[in-house]
């Protein structure tokens, strides 16, 4: 059965998540909401971090869904389920000649080379052990061309390919792909596990990380179900991180 999608329109909000939470819930009869505007005044990332966007260039939306077979343990498929649809949408609009090149970045950062090109921000409503709502927020740059803040790699689709892109398109692909995931993995949570790790970034070799303790080179061994990342040290030491913990570090930093 289809599922049934309401879409919120702005041209301008102040966050597309807040806007979604403020729903409490949403409207019992539609499966997904989706809040999506041409510019947002309090757009916020990962731990509040701000993301960058020119208005009417880029997408910047939110995803309401209510994933109830998902336990709080398992919410990490929530994160591989949307960078999965972003980044299959962003590699079918660019072109198969720019696939090998794409890539998502632990936890959810959607990269083009050593480049940014999206961020997500998921933020669940718990009951018990079990996930009741989420919201997923997506900043996509798309058509914008030049970036003014001290973000230290970002891209856009434009910046890669040299082409204009339709917007709305664009986001209902993602829509579509996101929900094709998340019901897969409500069945087959392997497959989305094994797509994903396919597509991380850095997951051959060892690379530079840093961490409270300072830099190392490790590469990438896997990731538990809860989402933290496993590393193993160029000498051997196994490590397992939560977001934040470490991070990437990008060549020429």
């Amino acid at each position: 059965m289809m599922s049934k999608i309401k879409w919120h329109r702005s041209d301008s909000i102040g966050s597309t998540n807040t806007y979604l939470r403020e729903l409490g819930g949403g409207d019992p009869d539609y499966d997904y909401e989706v809040a999506v505007a041409d510019f947002q005044t309090a757009g916020r990332g990962q731990k509040g971090n701000t993301w960058e966007s020119e208005q009417g260039k880029n997408l910047l939306f939110s995803i309401l869904a209510h994933p109830h077979n998902i336990n709080v343990r398992e919410q990490f498929y929530i994160s591989e389920a949307i960078a999965l649809a972003v980044s299959d949408s962003v590699i079918d609009a660019a072109g198969p000649e720019y696939a090998p090149y794409f890539s998502v970045k632990w936890s959810n950062d959607i990269y083009y080379k050593d480049y940014k090109m999206a961020g997500i921000l998921i933020e669940n409503t718990l009951q018990g052990d079990r996930i009741m709502d989420t919201v997923v927020g997506v900043g996509l740059d798309v058509n914008q061309e030049m970036f003014l803040s001290d973000a230290p790699n970002p891209v856009s689709l434009k910046n890669i390919t040299g082409k204009d892109y339709d917007r709305d398109k664009l986001l209902a692909d993602i829509i579509d792909r996101f929900i094709g995931y998340m019901e897969l993995s409500e069945q087959q949570r392997h497959k989305v596990d094994k797509l994903y790790r396919e597509r991380l970034y850095r997951r051959e070799g060892y690379h530079k990380f840093r961490d409270a303790n300072g830099c190392f080179e490790a590469c990438i061994e896997g990731i538990q179900p809860n989402g933290c990342l496993m590393l193993q040290t160029i000498d051997g030491e196994h490590r397992v991180y939560e977001f934040k913990q470490v991070q990437f570090i990008l060549p020429g930093k």
